[in-house]
């Protein structure tokens, strides 16, 4: 086996709930299924934090089940924490001149804004040569600011050394698509207009705020969601048959999809809402507009739905409805894909009232196929049987997936350039609207499943 090359992760924004939430974790994760792994974590930020307490951090982050591995001991054994501003020059040339590796991956647990400035510096001062950038979303917070960023970073690491971050798109989740899409003769030959009338994509949350009032309310659930991981989601449902899984093929047919897509009348095919108070899982839940750390005047929703259209001869018609909220009363992180009927039932037989379709779960990864077949009792009843299976799951947490592939220099789970623009595109008409009141802010109790109306498939 060839000798892995040592590698430096830095993480700015190191102080930040991301890191000890998300990226530590992942880290154990992934030191736990290949322990061979050799990687030093460094981390900076702003905030002044005494060694030990860093050294807390990051062994209460590795110790899975109470054991600290190999790799999770190289890791204790080499981790430092540097405060640093890592906007200003002469900070960061001191912070990249303090690091001795053959791989540098700079992790951006920052906010977009300061993400962006501290690019800027980097353009300024020069990165080591073969430095990876790892960057959070949201990719800027507009089509305009992505624009400008996708040109500030390529400017200091060439495209295929800019990992923007999706976690939503682990390994296993993009191939349990690609194999239930490419490699069923049952499915493929009706994945298209002809076959299927319309496409759901849900991620509904029980979760409240959990202290992220500052992030979420300037965003919301069409920027935190839809604009990112749902649309992702969607181009690989409806992408054209791929020759390879290599990263050019997967992500040249992803941004084909999404070039084709838009909300066509963002006024009609929009729709926004923000829970009141209930109750969520037996814990009572306030307003959202009481949530500490909210501001009312923003009008923010953390319910929203759109309706998108892919214009191509494959999907032309065919409605693509994308939802995601929290404080809803059940868990719902799937794709629903609904068949069109039949042409014609033979008569004589009665009860069919549900299109067959097909459920695709999400994290854990399963499916279910809802067929019409004849009823139990009465032959000539019809009726829905399911037929259940699981998909491939892998043994890292999403950002266990995520750090993996950036360590490995492999950016077939970024999203490329092209695609951050677009889904920028395609959800900045439906900002507009919400903006200009073309779409009324409804409501609905915390736990419910929606505001009355809603669709609740």
């Amino acid at each position: 086996m060839a000798r892995q090359p040592s590698t430096t992760l830095l993480i700015l924004g190191a102080s930040g709930d991301l890191t000890s939430r998300l990226l530590l974790p992942g880290i154990a994760t992934l030191l736990r299924a290949d322990p061979s792994r050799r990687v030093q974590v460094v981390g900076a930020d702003l905030r002044a934090l005494e060694e030990r307490d860093w050294h807390d951090r990051v062994r209460t982050a590795l110790q899975l089940d109470g054991v600290v591995g190999a790799g999770a001991k190289h890791v204790l054994a080499s981790t430092r924490y540097v405060s640093a501003d890592a906007t200003d020059p002469e900070a960061l040339r001191a912070l990249l001149g303090g690091i001795e590796c053959e791989r540098l991956v700079i992790y951006f647990a920052l906010p977009p804004h300061v993400t962006e400035r501290v690019c800027e510096t980097l353009e300024a001062v020069g990165a080591p040569g073969g430095t990876i950038l790892a960057i959070e979303k949201p990719f800027g917070d507009s089509l305009e600011s992505a624009r400008r960023l996708n040109a500030l970073v390529t400017r200091i690491v060439p495209e295929e050394r800019v990992f923007r971050i999706d976690h939503f798109l682990g390994l296993h989740t993009v191939l349990n698509l690609i194999g239930l899409r490419f490699a069923n003769r049952l499915l493929e030959p009706v994945w298209d207009r002809d076959g299927i009338e319309r496409v759901e994509i849900l991620y509904d949350e029980t979760v409240t705020l959990e202290g992220r009032a500052g992030y979420y309310d300037r965003n919301g659930a069409l920027r935190d969601m839809i604009q990112s991981h749902l649309l992702q989601i969607m181009a690989m449902l409806a992408m054209e048959p791929i020759a390879s899984v290599d990263e050019r093929d997967l992500r040249d047919a992803i941004g084909q999809v999404l070039r084709a897509a838009s909300v066509v009348d963002p006024a009609a095919h929009s729709r926004r809402a923000r829970y009141t108070a209930g109750s969520v899982e037996g814990r009572e839940v306030p307003d959202y507009t009481a949530e500490e750390g909210v501001d009312a005047s923003l009008g923010t929703e953390t319910l929203a739905e759109v309706q998108v259209e892919i214009a191509n001869p494959r999907w032309a018609g065919v409605p693509f409805l994308l939802r995601s909220g929290k404080s809803l009363g059940a868990v719902r992180k799937r794709a629903i894909v609904h068949w069109r009927a039949p042409a014609h039932v033979p008569r004589g037989l009665s009860g069919r009232d549900t299109a067959d379709r097909l459920v695709i779960d999400f994290k854990p990864d399963g499916f279910e196929l809802h067929l019409t077949t004849n009823g139990k009792g009465d032959p000539f009843a019809l009726e829905q049987t399911v037929l259940r299976g699981e998909l491939g799951g892998g043994a890292l947490l999403p950002y266990g997936e995520v750090l993996s592939a950036i360590l490995d220099a492999d950016p077939r789970l970024a999203v490329r350039g092209d695609a951050a623009e677009e889904c920028w595109r395609i959800v900045e008409p439906v900002l507009a609207a919400w903006r200009a009141d073309a779409v009324p802010m409804e409501e609905y109790a915390a736990g419910s499943r929606g505001p009355e109306g809603w669709a609740t498939r």
